[in-house]
């Protein structure tokens, strides 16, 4: 299939962001849970992970997947505003593609399901390929470079640990801790 002046159409751009909900919800569904119930088998597969910091919340995972949602939103429209040049949306595409594959992995070390399992395989792997091809087809050249997949986990772990403070409850310290200052008396 042949592009226009080396454009791909938005669809192809925008279809990033709607592999990832789909995909994402199913992490949404899964993960708090799956980090709970799996922590045990886990601790015991690999004692050296301390596990007991990567259990998330139900809030953790929800504002984890939507900022992230905003990052992947954002590659998209540059994606769709460029007709797919832009290395912004080439690099998210890309780490998407690698994101579906760790998936992969991540099942085959754990020995069963994992959150995302299902639609990596479904979904993401099949996009990624597919928005690769539609994007070679059209004569778009790749303008991320390598490096820009390591931004991927720098994303990933900026993305959880705002999470993780916009959802941790802030302990306060009796110490700390002191009644609120009037300024008027009350009648």
């Amino acid at each position: 299939m042949s592009g226009d002046s080396g454009r791909v159409p938005a669809g192809v751009a925008w279809g990033l962001l709607g592999a990832w909900v789909v995909h994402d919800a199913e992490e949404l569904v899964t993960m708090a849970r799956w980090t709970r119930e799996a922590r045990p088998l886990l601790e015991s597969r690999f004692p050296g992970v301390p596990w007991e910091r990567l259990e998330v919340s139900q809030a953790h995972a929800a504002t984890a997947i939507g900022l992230m949602g905003a990052v992947v939103a954002g590659a998209a429209a540059m994606g769709a505003r460029t007709g797919g040049h832009s290395p912004s949306f080439q690099a998210a595409l890309a780490g998407f593609g690698v994101h579906g594959v760790a998936h992969l992995a991540q099942a085959a070390l754990f020995r069963g399901y994992t959150p995302g399992l299902v639609t990596a395989p479904l979904v993401v792997l099949p996009y990624a390929v597919w928005a690769w091809r539609r994007l070679r087809a059209a004569g778009v050249p790749a303008t991320s470079k390598p490096s820009g997949l390591l931004a991927l986990p720098l994303v990933l772990a900026g993305v959880h640990a705002l999470a993780h403070a916009l959802t941790s409850r802030r302990r306060r310290h009796p110490s700390t801790d002191h009644p609120p200052v009037r300024l008027f008396r009350s009648s």
